[in-house]
């Protein structure tokens, strides 16, 4: 799934590589609006809406007689609770290792805002209730999709990020996943505008991490994570790859309009999102710098929201989804 760069580090925070137990000295908010603040962040609330917009985007891709609203409501509850209690639990199993990190020390966990228990406990239900309710009120195919989603993330994803550089990779499947949820929610199968969603999420996943894994490739060398770029000091393994995969997504994201799913509003909005993304991309493999990584970053954060509301144009403009 995807990540977002925390905020600055205070003043009093801790110096590198020091214990997760130790971060308790930032004096934590133990107050009720910050102890509500805490609960939410562990739902990590950016990554769980682009999880909901992906299998928004999924949905939506279907044929119009499989478009139903209700079916729709149902699809984003249980995305968002499953999203968000996957965040809390990958908050605890990565707790003292977020601790010795500066972008990450100053989480609810390892700065003591909420406990251990705490946390397990709100991830391991809000996960449950999210597949719980998908399984009998959508389908049980988006409900199993959603497990495995929950899996990978925690039981693939997360312990590789400490083992291999090629984690971001696998990281692609659950990530991408939520897109196919979306599919298979409206349609109750596996289809080809489903595989072509996965693609384009799967796609996209790579210069989006690679891009935040450059910018702190020396905090994540500092956490002992196997990130591509604490193995590639020169940056060119790590743009090549963003860049190629750039391309990629721009090739993925036209593959709707080969299958007709979608029309011709769709295709240029996909090709003019493309380029932007595209010549981002270009700049960042050329200089390697940290600034073009962080254009990168942004771009792709933006891509997939604007991507779909290109979808839900073309096919409002089509006529055929309302």
């Amino acid at each position: 799934m995807p990540q977002r760069p925390s905020e600055e580090i205070p003043r009093n925070a801790l110096a590198p590589g020091a214990k997760a137990g130790a971060a308790h000295a930032i004096h934590p908010d133990r107050s009720r609006s910050g102890t509500l603040g805490s609960y939410i962040e562990l739902a990590k609330p950016e990554i769980t809406l682009l999880v909901a917009l992906s299998s928004v985007g999924g949905f939506f891709l279907a044929p119009a007689e499989f478009i139903d609203l209700g079916r729709l409501a149902l699809l984003l509850i249980g995305v968002t609770l499953t999203s968000a209690g996957a965040g809390a639990l990958n908050h605890w199993i990565e707790r003292d290792y977020d601790g010795a990190m500066r972008r990450t020390m100053n989480r609810p966990l390892p700065s003591g805002r909420i406990s251990p228990s705490a946390a397990l406990a709100l991830g391991a239900i809000l996960a449950a209730a999210g597949i719980g309710l998908l399984c009998p009120l959508v389908n049980p195919l988006t409900g199993v999709l959603a497990l495995a989603t929950v899996l990978l993330y925690l039981f693939a994803y997360t312990p590789l990020k400490r083992r291999s550089r090629w984690n971001t990779l696998v990281g692609t499947l659950p990530g991408a996943l939520p897109a196919l949820g979306g599919w298979t929610a409206a349609t109750g199968s596996i289809g080809w505008g489903g595989i072509a969603a996965f693609s384009i999420l799967a796609a996209w996943q790579m210069p989006h991490f690679l891009a935040l894994a450059w910018m702190y490739r020396k905090d994540y060398e500092r956490g002992g994570y196997a990130m591509l770029p604490v193995a590639d000091p020169s940056g060119r393994s790590t743009t090549r790859q963003t860049l190629f995969f750039t391309i990629l997504l721009f090739a993925l994201s036209l593959w709707p309009v080969a299958l007709s799913l979608t029309g011709w509003a769709y295709a240029i909005g996909a090709v003019v999102l493309g380029a932007w993304f595209l010549h981002a991309a270009l700049a960042f493999h050329r200089s390697k710098e940290i600034q073009d990584a962080r254009r990168v970053l942004n771009l792709s954060i933006r891509y997939i929201p604007a991507l779909i509301l290109v979808l839900l144009i073309d096919r409002i403009l089509l006529g055929n989804l309302f």
